[in-house]
């Protein structure tokens, strides 16, 4: 079953107001932030859908208030892919399903970045398998979308600011009609 634009909007309105782990913002909030630092970069549509779509796994698998407490990977990465793949393509995809590969990596190649994690991200490395070798992470920067997930990444981990200005949820929901428009019309 494919997620419809209409599908998105209600996920949002129904479980956009929970707490984002453990971080001062909702998972609303987190979104609209990540969409609008990638639209900030000046990111293409596909990759500010990218990110404010990045985590609406959270929104299909409810883990409650910060499972990484619970030892819980919910998986959120992967979770989402199957509802949106029918209506959006692999420039999208892919960068949602490897932002967390991307933080793992980070900490592999940018020996500053471990320590700006939050502590959330930090317990949430260690479920999703930890720093990358040099050799993972070598790998990791060949796959195709690496360099998006890893910009993808660092929006992510800045996306938690109380109180940010940020366009509003319609404003992505366009953006991800676009890209929904325009796989359908390629």
């Amino acid at each position: 079953m494919a997620l419809s634009l209409s599908d998105i909007r209600s996920l949002y309105e129904q479980y956009g107001n929970l707490a984002y782990s453990g971080e001062p913002v909702t998972q609303l909030e987190h979104a609209l932030q990540s969409g609008a630092l990638a639209e900030a970069a000046g990111a293409n549509d596909e990759l500010v859908a990218a990110a404010f779509l990045h985590d609406l796994g959270h929104l299909l698998n409810l883990q409650g208030e910060t499972p990484t407490e619970r030892g819980i990977d919910d998986l959120h990465q992967y979770f989402a892919l199957p509802f949106l793949r029918p209506v959006l393509s692999d420039a999208v995809l892919e960068p949602i399903r490897l932002h967390v590969d991307a933080k793992r990596c980070l900490c592999a190649i940018d020996e500053t970045y471990f320590g700006q994690l939050s502590a959330d991200s930090v317990r949430s490395l260690e479920l999703q398998g930890g720093i990358f070798s040099k050799e993972d992470a070598a790998t990791f920067m060949q796959k195709p979308y690496a360099n998006d997930a890893l910009s993808l990444r660092r929006w992510d981990d800045l996306a938690k600011e109380a109180n940010r200005a940020t366009p509003d949820l319609d404003h992505f929901l366009s953006v991800v009609e676009r890209v929904m428009t325009s796989r359908a019309t390629a």
